[in-house]
């Protein structure tokens, strides 16, 4: 058997704790996500970068974190490599008041908001997963890898790449449609993939400039805006209003309220302010729920 190819290595060394799945987990499209694996040797991820296609595979040891990269992207997925894992993430002056929240900032030191990049890859997944469950989201998002993205480079086969922006720009709608990808939202893909080069941009740009960028993208509303700023641009307080899962979950934890609305859960967030995203992120990796007394599913808004 021939030896996997070796790729472009960089050691970090963290001035932290670093929950790395945790960290990452924005950027997955669902459990049996192609790009993106959380395997027992580390965390595999195939993305496209300015500079091509690249994979990087990354593992913790103790304090450092060891990065391979393959392909024509890895030297750029070396260099953005402390962003991605929250490394310039500020938390110091989170003061968590509620009891809970103090206890879950204890428990989750190693929770980051990281800088993912990669703006249109998640552009594209917060759009798939407007206005149908999980489950439907997560298997369109499958199923546009397999069929317009393409396999990526490195030693591991089964990684896909999302697919180019020029590629997804002139996909027919009858291709998403057997997808489960309505016209409206074959829509939103195509303005999207028809915009990439400046959405790439956000990453430069403050959070306020990139988020009145994103939301002039018709089809996409604060829901998405927040889903988009969260995974790729390091949004610490990003809030998706429009969920259907948060609110209750908020007013549950925060007040012992059973059911919430977008208002209740901004009410109970705003102390928070500068990092309502984080708090957040604390809730859900902690695997807090709500009493289920509401529908079934989660529903996304379309346009927000």
């Amino acid at each position: 058997m021939r030896p996997a190819p070796a790729g472009r290595v960089r050691m970090l060394h963290l001035q932290r704790p670093l929950n790395l799945a945790a960290t990452l987990r924005p950027l997955r499209c669902g459990p049996r996500d192609p790009s993106l694996w959380f395997l027992p040797d580390g965390v595999w991820r195939a993305t496209r970068t300015p500079c091509g296609p690249g994979v990087e595979h990354l593992q913790l040891r103790d304090d450092r974190l060891r990065a391979e990269a393959w392909g024509p992207g890895a030297d750029w997925l070396l260099e953005q490599l402390p962003a991605l894992v929250g490394e310039f993430d500020d938390d110091r002056d989170f003061q968590p008041r509620h009891p809970l929240l103090r206890d879950l900032y204890r428990l989750h030191p190693g929770l980051r908001i990281g800088r993912g990049g990669a703006v249109f890859e998640a552009t594209v997944a917060a759009v798939l997963e407007q206005r149908v469950t999980n489950v439907e989201a997560f298997r369109a998002w499958r199923g546009l890898l397999y069929t317009l993205g393409e396999r990526a480079p490195g030693p591991h086969h089964g990684l896909w790449l999302p697919p180019a922006p020029e590629i997804l720009a002139t996909a027919p709608s009858h291709a998403l449609r057997a997808l489960g990808v309505e016209f409206r939202r074959w829509m939103t893909l195509r303005r999207a993939a028809l915009a990439a080069r400046r959405l790439e941009e956000l990453v430069e740009m403050p959070l306020g400039a990139a988020r009145r960028r994103l939301a002039a993208l018709p089809g996409l509303g604060p829901w998405s805006v927040a889903k988009v700023g969260l995974a790729a641009l390091g949004d610490a307080d990003a809030v998706p209003v429009g969920d259907h899962h948060l609110p209750h979950l908020v007013s549950w934890v925060l007040a012992g309220e059973a059911r919430g609305s977008d208002e209740r859960m901004l009410e109970l967030l705003e102390p928070y302010r500068g990092h309502r995203g984080r708090v957040l992120r604390l809730l859900l990796t902690a695997g807090l729920a709500a009493p289920r007394h509401g529908p079934p599913h989660r529903i996304r808004p379309v346009a927000d």
